[in-house]
């Protein structure tokens, strides 16, 4: 991921329900989750929910496809685990050592996530 991607990733999550959606599209994992469920579990608009999953699906931090009559949404873990990767690959001047537990949970949970999605 370059800086311009990353900049575009972090402009999507740093709103409120943005934020919040991602969390749900990867607590919901490879099923993902309807447009319709995330804005009733949210308690706002269809409407408000589509405006929110068309910039997040511009950042690319997350993905949609149809079925049957829903679409459904769910998380990119390429785009996630990019931007995870971008903040650590200058990690602590020199003393890796400091951000090796964040570096262990990219390293072991992202591939997890893409295999089911496979």
């Amino acid at each position: 991921m370059d800086q311009r991607q990353a900049l575009i990733a972090f402009g999507a999550l740093s709103q409120e329900t943005r934020l919040h959606i991602i969390r749900m599209l990867v607590v919901a994992g490879p099923d993902g989750m309807a447009a319709g469920a995330i804005a009733e579990k949210l308690e706002v608009s269809p409407s408000n929910v589509s405006f929110h999953l068309k910039e997040l699906e511009r950042s690319g931090l997350i993905a949609q496809q149809r079925e049957s009559r829903s679409i459904i949404y769910t998380a990119n873990y390429d785009a996630l685990g990019g931007l995870i990767r971008f903040l650590m690959e200058d990690c602590c001047s020199g003393h890796p050592e400091i951000c090796a537990p964040a570096a262990e949970v990219a390293a072991c949970c992202i591939p997890k996530m893409e295999e089911k999605l496979q």
